[in-house]
């Protein structure tokens, strides 16, 4: 009752009110992801700059904190700056000092990049000198020797400078110096608060955003000038109605062994309504997309589905095919009519399965009285093999005749199934070769190759290689000339589907003419008086069994005797059979 209420038929007009909810809901989700995706998008740039800066200001700290420990130890402890001091040293050896001093901070300044001055200075002898390429002008050069002659002349300036970079001005530009002093010596690093600073600028911040580097008292070292103040922007930007208001974010990081921070002010304004309009764009095609999709797959399943599946079941019922599709539909007239066309489907499915399982039963006694045939002819001439020998008084081969013959008719009786393993058939096979060989002694030899553990377990149907085997015995042995009787097994994997190969062949005179060019041109063969049904009931088999998948072909070896060559697809039970049946 339930089931029935839940798939009760709707008119259309129903589905077209829940196509519009859709589109409608489709719309507010929209609306929702756009908001969440301008607040992720914020949230994760704002992270992104913070860490980048953390990472910047980390490495400025390392560099900060080597240069210091460099400058202090090169004044303890390199003899040159030692040489420079001694007021007794000669002019010769002063220069050669001097270079060695200038060569030490030229391959430090090439570590830590051309933005790094270092400068020596002897308070004593009042000697000022630059030790590396200089990044700065000759008269800012001057004005800098000026201000750092100056600050020596401190009495704090170990306190005040030693591990600790402050900022100075000279003209327009600011700097950060940090000043080592050792007695009278002083070794000074200088850069320019703009080269420090250079790699956050190429951060993007936004099409207002900037980044500083701000003093202790709260003045700008470095970065934009005092109208690009953002205090300045947002305010300019409120008084305009024509400007959308842009969001702000500051973040500041603070050096370890400095005196000033870096300030980054992050505006998303401009960015942020290009990022919506994209966003909107974007979202809107994909609603529009989803919709329209949803739409027309909530039309395909409630309307057009039900008549397609109408359709295909008139189209299949005239083809003549067994899968039909009886789903029910929720439209009111198409359900009458689905109803009354399932029903006559179903009387015509009745009568087609009764004619196919009349016609599978008349296969099936075809079949087993084939094997019926097979089984009195392999009996028989047992026991015309084991009456000769009794004849000839061969009372030991008898003895091995009656135990190999026991053991092929234990097989033939227990081969009930329509497969069996190959390495079960081909041990039959040997058998029977064996109680041959007693009767004709030296008349005919046998050989077996190819067979493997891998080939052993495949499946093939039983009694398929005696009649051929038997054949070969028959009519190829002769007292003349010893006869060969070889059997290889082999697997074809040319193709997409593997085969498995059985070949059968002697040395004796080989098929008449008249008979190869029967069989191989897939004619009968006459069974006249008996004669040729095993061959004739074997090709059935092979024809009934694997729906003419397996091939057989018959010829004659150039130097003499008949050969036989079987490809037969896998089969791997008896299931796989019967499914290749139907």
């Amino acid at each position: 009752m339930v089931k029935s209420l839940y798939n009760k038929p709707y008119p259309i007009r129903h589905y077209v009110k829940i196509m519009l909810f859709i589109s409608i809901f489709a719309l507010v989700v929209d609306l929702v992801i756009s908001f969440a995706s301008i607040f992720i998008v914020k949230q994760q740039s704002t992270r992104y700059l913070q860490d980048t800066a953390n990472l910047y200001i980390q490495q400025i700290n390392h560099d900060f904190a080597y240069i210091n420990h460099y400058m202090g130890w090169t004044l303890a402890n390199d003899e040159s700056v030692k040489t420079l001091d001694d007021k007794d040293t000669e002019y010769v050896d002063f220069i050669e000092a001097s270079e060695r001093v200038h060569k030490r901070f030229n391959e430090l300044q090439k570590n830590y990049g051309q933005g790094y001055n270092f400068f020596f200075y002897l308070k004593e002898q009042d000697f000022f000198q630059n030790y590396a390429p200089m990044s700065v002008t000759y008269s800012e050069f001057l004005e800098i020797k000026e201000q750092i002659v100056s600050l020596t002349d401190s009495k704090n300036v170990y306190e005040t400078f030693y591990s600790n970079w402050k900022p100075i001005r000279v003209r327009d530009t600011h700097y950060i110096v940090n000043i080592v002093p050792y007695h009278n010596r002083y070794l000074i690093c200088l850069i320019s608060a703009d080269d420090l600073i250079r790699p956050l600028r190429e951060l993007n911040l936004g099409e207002e955003g900037y980044v500083s580097l701000i003093g202790s008292n709260g003045e700008a070292i470095s970065g934009p000038a005092a109208d690009d103040d953002p205090r300045t922007r947002v305010s300019g930007a409120a008084a305009s109605l024509l400007r959308f208001p842009p969001s702000t974010t500051t973040v500041t990081k603070a050096f370890s062994n400095a005196s000033f921070h870096v300030q980054l002010v992050i505006q998303f304004g401009m960015f942020e309504k290009i990022m919506i309009a994209q966003l909107l764009i974007m979202l809107l095609f994909v609603v529009l997309t989803c919709t329209l999709s949803v739409v027309m797959l909530y039309f395909k399943k409630k309307v057009l589905k039900p008549i397609q599946n109408f359709s295909e079941n008139l189209r299949r019922i005239h083809e003549d095919s067994e899968s039909l599709d009886f789903r029910s539909s929720e439209i009111t007239e198409l359900e009458q009519v689905n109803s009354q066309f399932k029903h006559l489907i179903e009387q015509i499915k009745k009568f087609k399965i009764e004619m196919y399982e009349q016609e599978l039963e008349k296969q099936r006694i075809q079949l087993n009285y084939m094997k019926l045939q097979i089984n009195p002819h392999f009996f028989l001439n047992c026991l015309t093999n084991i009456y000769s020998m009794a004849q000839m008084q061969m009372h030991k081969e008898i003895e091995y005749m009656s135990l190999s013959t026991s053991k092929y008719f234990r097989y033939i009786f227990q081969s009930g199934d329509d497969l069996v393993r190959l390495g079960d058939e081909i041990e039959h096979v040997r058998i029977y070769l064996e109680i041959q060989k007693h009767r004709y002694q030296d008349a005919f030899m046998y050989r077996i190759t190819g067979m493997t553990d891998d080939l052993s377990g495949l499946k093939i149907p039983p009694l398929l290689l005696q009649t051929f085997i038997e054949n070969a015995v028959k009519y190829a042995v002769s007292r003349t000339q010893t006869l060969l009787i070889s059997l290889d097994v082999s697997l074809l994997t040319e193709g997409e589907h593997p085969r498995l190969c059985i070949e059968i062949s002697d040395t004796g005179p080989g098929f008449p003419p008249d008979i190869l060019e029967q069989l191989q041109n897939g004619r009968p063969l006459k069974q006249a008086g008996g004669k040729r049904i095993g061959i004739m009931n074997t090709l059935q088999r092979l024809e009934l069994l694997y729906q003419r998948r397996a091939r057989t072909f018959f010829d004659n070896r150039e130097d003499g005797g008949a050969r036989i060559i079987l490809e037969l697809p896998l089969l791997l039970s008896n299931a796989t059979l019967k499914g290749a049946e139907r």
